[in-house]
């Protein structure tokens, strides 16, 4: 009984450490690029209207890095989803404002000159 309760003791305690601050980095300080951050918001809340055939009125898709890209650089798309809930124009149309933090992890992207 003494080993089992020695062998749980080191499982639970002795393997949970850190050598060094950097063991504790926040994944949210992770750089943001197009393939690890933008596409996975883009597909979950603008692919339904902006597909390779925009429906409900969308004017363009934004199914590749270069069609979000364009979206930011001329076509206001950091004004349209940084509308407050309820504001013509905010995007998603009909939608949820995306959380303020996504909002700034995607001005990150493009203040950082589009990484992909």
């Amino acid at each position: 009984m003494k080993k089992i309760a020695l062998f749980l003791f080191s499982l639970l305690f002795l393997n949970c450490s850190n050598d060094s601050e950097s063991d504790l980095t926040d994944p949210q300080d992770t750089p943001k690029t197009y393939t690890n951050y933008v596409k996975g918001v883009i597909d979950g809340n603008c692919i339904s209207c902006h597909g390779n055939t925009p429906t409900n009125g969308a004017p363009m898709s934004l199914t590749t890095y270069n069609d979000v890209k364009s979206a930011i650089e001329t076509r206001g798309l950091i004004d349209r989803i940084s509308r407050v809930q309820g504001a013509a124009g905010m995007m998603p149309n009909g939608g949820t404002r995306l959380p303020q933090t996504t909002i700034d992890n995607i001005i990150a992207w493009r203040d950082a000159n589009f990484p992909e």
